[in-house]
């Protein structure tokens, strides 16, 4: 029981200081999983930030699951999950129930512009990260490129870019590739 409350708690710090989606996450996770708990490595979040990116729901959510299954099976992804999303619940809660009366104020509006430049610095922060623990060599890269041209300039769907880069995997990464070289 100790360890699913240290589950919770320690989601419960990450859902409520992270502002601006999961990728904003990843630094918070970073520190409280990886560096401070010990629950997995920095591949290993990697792994499951690209599983949960792929999979329908949240990526906080998604991480959050496995990240908990990994220590407590399924108690522990539910104790994850029930974190990362509490904070998130109350936070929305108490905003929707007074939004409409403080959003035309200047001074909020002023801190919503403050609180978006700080989520993109903390995606950008994310997708450096992503980036230096997946593009490891030059298929990588190719991978890496090409999924962003076929987002960036072709406004390709998620979906596509997913499958062509996992196929592309299966391809460039097979073991038989490997021993042929």
């Amino acid at each position: 029981m100790k360890d699913l409350l240290e589950i919770v708690w320690s989601f419960i710090k990450i859902g409520t200081f992270t502002f601006g989606g999961g990728y904003a996450m990843l630094p918070l996770i970073q520190r409280e999983v990886v560096d401070k708990k010990h629950w997995a490595t920095m591949p290993e979040i990697m792994d499951y930030y690209s599983i949960g990116q792929c999979m329908p729901g949240i990526i906080a959510v998604n991480t959050a699951a496995f990240v908990g299954y990994k220590r407590k099976t399924a108690l522990g992804a539910i104790a994850g999950v029930f974190g990362v999303v509490l904070p998130s619940f109350i936070i929305i809660s108490v905003i929707a129930a007074g939004l409409e009366n403080f959003s035309n104020i200047a001074t909020v509006q002023h801190a919503f512009a403050g609180i978006r430049v700080a989520v993109g610095a903390l995606i950008l922060d994310a997708v450096i990260k992503l980036f230096k623990g997946s593009v490891k060599n030059i298929p990588s890269l190719v991978i890496c490129f090409s999924a962003f041209l076929l987002s960036a300039l072709f406004n390709t769907s998620p979906v596509w870019i997913v499958l062509s880069a996992a196929l592309a995997g299966l391809f460039l990464f097979s073991p038989r590739k490997r021993k042929s070289e």
